[in-house]
């Protein structure tokens, strides 16, 4: 686990809390044991947003239509227990939507708001796809979020990061 982080944050028993190389902070460098067999391990893609295009350029070709790919994994969220499907690669999506500038019911200017809309379908794709049931792909229809987005465009620079 140690060989896909770039730095371990803390660790607390059996748990070790990372950040990859991709600047993904998440449960051990996000090598994962479950639906493997035996003594294998999953690892995250290493381009994770280049693994979603080139998976984009083939079911475009494959299927002739103009679509967007999400990979996924599965995150915990600190202070909250559970956990979701978060965008770790993006291609043909827009990645957040910045509403900043915009108003609210009230008319009161949002000055913080950034929407991580990859995130969002992602968390709604796995309710479909389940964490065991096998199904490793949802489709998602009837978003208007068509746009050049990165799931690497989710990571918060260390220069904004207030926890650690």
């Amino acid at each position: 686990m140690e060989h896909e982080a770039a730095e371990i944050i803390r660790r607390r028993g059996p748990l070790v809390i990372t950040q990859t190389h991709h600047g993904l902070i998440c449960a051990n460098a996000g090598v994962d044991r479950s639906n493997v067999e035996g003594n294998n391990v999953v690892l995250l893609p290493k381009q994770p947003d280049r693994s979603a295009h080139l998976i984009r350029m083939h079911l475009q070709q494959v299927f002739g239509c103009e679509i967007g790919v999400l990979v996924t994994d599965t995150f915990g969220r600190p202070w909250r227990r559970g956990l979701t499907d978060v965008a770790i690669g993006c291609s043909g999506v827009l990645s957040v939507v910045d509403l900043k500038g915009t108003h609210d019911m009230q008319g009161r200017v949002l000055e913080v708001s950034e929407v991580a809309v990859i995130d969002e379908i992602a968390a709604a794709a796995d309710l479909v796809m389940g964490k065991a049931s096998g199904n490793p792909v949802a489709i998602v229809r009837g978003l208007s979020l068509a746009g050049d987005g990165r799931a690497s465009d989710l990571v918060r620079p260390a220069t904004e990061d207030m926890f650690r």
